[in-house]
């Protein structure tokens, strides 16, 4: 039987199981600049996983590549931009000539200037990966606000990294203002939108045993009905159906990514048993979890 997916809570660990052969003297915060090898024609494949901390990458790919982020698949671009929330599934594959800037942090590399400040960036969403795609000339237009914080971080030998930090700040400020100009961010700012994004973060540590609005209304000290209301204005989309995406997400990769027996999966995420559990699947994914298994061998 394979084990639940991988999930990787320090970037060493992570780094280690790539294999990379660097690793970080700061556990908060890494940079690592991608160059294409000189080796033969290879190919990297790593099996769907996740991770504890915020990962970011600007890419350039002059060969083969596939991107898979829960149920979506990205084949060969020619160069992108990929946000990375903690606790989302992840996988890719790669030939060796890929290159471009891969950013690891954890929220505590922004300590210093306030905390939670990362949760401001809405390129960092909580429920999906962000994936950018366009051409070579947009990776170049790019290319100097990355290197501006790999100077920084490269040039401070091992120290905190406090100038490359600074530096980075003023990157996800700059490709928050990048996307909004490509009209591919469109998220509504405001008091809705921040209690929505309080929702959604409380969803994440809750969604196992919490599935109704009126629980998160409690914990956020507001009544369900002003949740509602502010989730709907905020997003379009009712707040239940926040819960129910997040339980069917984690049900669908549970059972496309591991051999674990539908019934002890139903148990997992707190149904009551696995009858319930299947209805449930089959309602929200169209089809069994058996069948679901079977078309994803």
């Amino acid at each position: 039987m394979k084990p639940v997916l991988p999930f990787y809570t320090e970037i060493n660990d992570f780094l280690a199981s790539i294999p990379w052969p660097c690793r970080t003297d700061n556990p908060d915060f890494y940079c690592l600049r991608l160059k294409p090898l000189d080796e033969p024609q290879i190919s990297v494949y790593r099996p769907p996983f996740k991770r504890a901390f915020y990962f970011f990458a600007l890419l350039f790919n002059s060969g083969k590549v596939n991107v898979s982020y829960g149920e979506e698949i990205v084949e060969d671009p020619d160069s992108y931009l990929v946000f990375h929330s903690p606790n989302l599934v992840y996988s890719f594959s790669h030939s060796n000539e890929l290159e471009g800037y891969i950013i690891y942090f954890k929220p505590e590399a922004f300590s210093f200037f306030r905390p939670g400040f990362h949760q401001q960036f809405t390129l960092f969403d909580r429920l999906r990966t962000n994936l950018f795609r366009f051409d070579h000339a947009t990776f170049i237009q790019l290319v100097p606000h990355f290197e501006a914080v790999f100077s920084a971080y490269e040039q401070s030998g091992k120290d905190a990294h406090l100038e490359a930090r600074l530096k980075l700040l003023g990157l996800l400020c700059h490709l928050e203002g990048f996307t909004l100009e490509s009209n591919q961010n469109t998220l509504p700012a405001g008091r809705q939108q921040l209690l929505m994004r309080d929702f959604i973060q409380l969803i994440e540590s809750n969604y196992i045993h919490k599935r109704s609005v009126k629980e998160y209304a409690d914990l956020l000290s507001v009544t369900a009905n002003y949740l509602s209301q502010s989730v709907k204005q905020a997003s379009g989309r009712n707040a239940l159906s926040f819960i129910t995406e997040r339980v069917v997400n984690e049900a669908r990769l549970l059972v496309r990514y591991t051999d674990m027996e539908i019934s002890v999966i139903a148990y997992q995420l707190d149904f009551s048993d696995p009858t319930n559990f299947g209805k449930f699947f089959k309602k929200h994914v169209g089809v069994s979890p058996s069948a679901f298994r079977k078309q994803h061998k």
